[in-house]
């Protein structure tokens, strides 16, 4: 979690920020901070919709290269083939 200070350089800027919920791109918010709270962020869209996310989420400048959420969970467990997908049933009729 970004402390008040990191949050609240990131609003005094404007610069853009990538928020990273999970492991698709595609999910990712990206837009300016505009305030926040112990639990909560705002954050403010290119087409001025304001979204109201999780402060536990990533928060990172848009213009770094995006984390990896799956690769960090791997590195963690130790084990590559744990980020895999989960073992398949048998099935066997």
């Amino acid at each position: 979690m970004l402390s008040d200070e990191q949050l609240n350089a990131f609003r005094i800027s404007g610069e853009k920020v990538r928020v990273v919920r999970d492991g698709l791109k595609e999910n990712d918010i990206r837009g300016i901070v505009v305030a926040w709270d112990d639990k909560q962020v705002l954050i403010r869209r290119p087409n001025r919709n304001v979204v109201k996310l999780d402060r536990n989420y990533v928060i990172q400048p848009s213009k770094e290269e995006r984390i990896d959420l799956l690769a960090e969970d791997s590195a963690s467990s130790g084990n590559p083939a744990d980020a895999a997908a989960e073992p398949r049933p048998d099935v066997s009729e």
